[in-house]
């Protein structure tokens, strides 16, 4: 039961899951998609992680918002170099490779944009270029990066930790079952010796 209750407790203070809504992140993420995510800090976080991300104050509500970091602290972030499939974001001078892009299109709206990211801050853009209000759209604040403390967890695929954390809880669940049922027949086992009479006069065995 110790080790159920606390896999139960890390999972719940280490990850947490939600569900797609919209098309900004396409084709990775789908609507409807069940996605596993782990709290860290914003300063975990590296160029090409998906995260998820708070800004009320950008876009009219608290519920997180999933977006990919493109650039961090330092970084300088231009768009485009190239046209048509060729096209690319440059970073630091060097293309950028975005094989999840949606449609190898890179750009989405012809939006210009040549920003360098400051220290504790991101630059966050959707997959699906053409469908995503993301750092682009907000050059006014912060040219449109967003602060480290604003991120809430970045995404994982690895499944085996909420297989690992399920394992444990199926298992700690199984030994106290277990220890519950020894338990049982260790009471039952002493009550019938208990009840066995004790002869008053000896008994001579042949």
């Amino acid at each position: 039961m110790v080790l159920a209750i606390g896999a139960l407790a890390y999972a719940r203070n280490s990850y947490g899951g939600s569900t797609i809504s919209s098309q900004s992140m396409a084709p990775t993420y789908q609507p409807g998609d069940r996605i596993i995510y782990e709290k860290v800090d914003g300063g975990e976080v590296h160029r090409g992680d998906v995260v998820l991300f708070s800004a009320p104050d950008r876009y009219g509500f608290s519920a997180s918002v999933m977006q990919r970091v493109v650039g961090v602290g330092g970084d300088r972030v231009v768009c485009c170099t190239g046209s048509g499939t060729a096209e690319r974001i440059t970073v630091n001078g060097k293309p950028l490779a975005e094989p999840y892009v949606k449609q190898d299109d890179v750009d989405g709206v012809h939006k210009t944009y040549d920003v360098t990211v400051p220290k504790g801050r991101l630059f966050l853009l959707g997959d699906n270029r053409a469908n995503s209000r993301d750092s682009r759209f907000f050059a006014s604040d912060h040219d449109g990066t967003v602060a480290e403390s604003a991120v809430r967890g970045l995404v994982t695929d690895d499944r085996t930790v909420a297989s690992g954390i399920g394992a444990v809880v199926i298992g700690g669940v199984v030994l106290a079952l277990v220890g519950i049922g020894l338990g049982i027949a260790a009471f039952v086992v002493r009550r019938r010796q208990r009840a066995v009479p004790v002869a008053p006069w000896p008994v001579q065995q042949g």
